[in-house]
């Protein structure tokens, strides 16, 4: 790899097209340091730096197989579609429509019948980032909106208590009802949630 040092970025990516395919090694190993440093510089909801190293690296791919000589340096051009493949993955990782639903209430894990039913807190996923959590919040009530407006209104009750944390037996006796009724109420609610999905 050392006959590519001397050259220019656009005469390596000419190379590349001309039938070299180990330049284009050669570019991702000599642009990575790039898209490390905009990868340790942000933050990924739910993944880590390793992630946005990957997705630079994805967008410094795209660099080399869309560069065209007449935009300019192809330094700047690769900077672009590294932080464009960046900010998109953070985004969509923001975005993520059922993320809030995923990760923090579990209506499906665990046997609603035992005594301890696991409930994470809710912002414990990004508790060191003050914005995302106003954004998780957001997102999460948006969500919880759409499924209230299917459940009815012993279904409603029954959620509530559980997202409160209450189990199986603890909701059939604080709502007075047999304990069938709120496995057939959990049941249901767990059938509109997987079709909203």
């Amino acid at each position: 790899m050392e006959q590519y040092d001397g050259m220019t970025d656009a005469e390596l990516i000419r190379l590349l097209r001309d039938g070299e395919p180990q330049v284009m090694d050669y570019l991702l190993e000599k642009y990575k340091h790039l898209v490390r440093k905009k990868a340790n510089a942000l933050f990924l909801l739910g993944g880590d730096t390793d992630d946005l190293i990957q997705e630079g690296m994805i967008g410094l791919f795209k660099a080399v197989r869309d560069y065209d000589e007449s935009a300019g340096s192809f330094f700047h051009f690769a900077d672009l579609c590294i932080s464009r493949q960046i900010y998109t993955a953070i985004e969509s990782a923001a975005r993520k429509k059922h993320g809030p639903l995923n990760s923090y209430i579990s209506l499906s894990a665990g046997n609603p019948r035992t005594d301890d039913v696991p409930f994470g807190s809710p912002m414990a996923a990004n508790a060191g980032n003050p914005e995302q959590m106003l954004i998780d919040r957001e997102n999460m009530e948006d969500f919880l909106s759409r499924i209230y407006g299917h459940l009815s209104s012993m279904e409603q009750q029954v959620m509530d208590a559980y997202l409160e944390g209450m189990n199986y037996r603890q909701i059939a006796k604080a709502m007075g009802k047999p304990e069938k009724s709120i496995d057939n109420a959990l049941q249901r609610i767990r059938a509109k949630i997987q079709k909203l999905l």
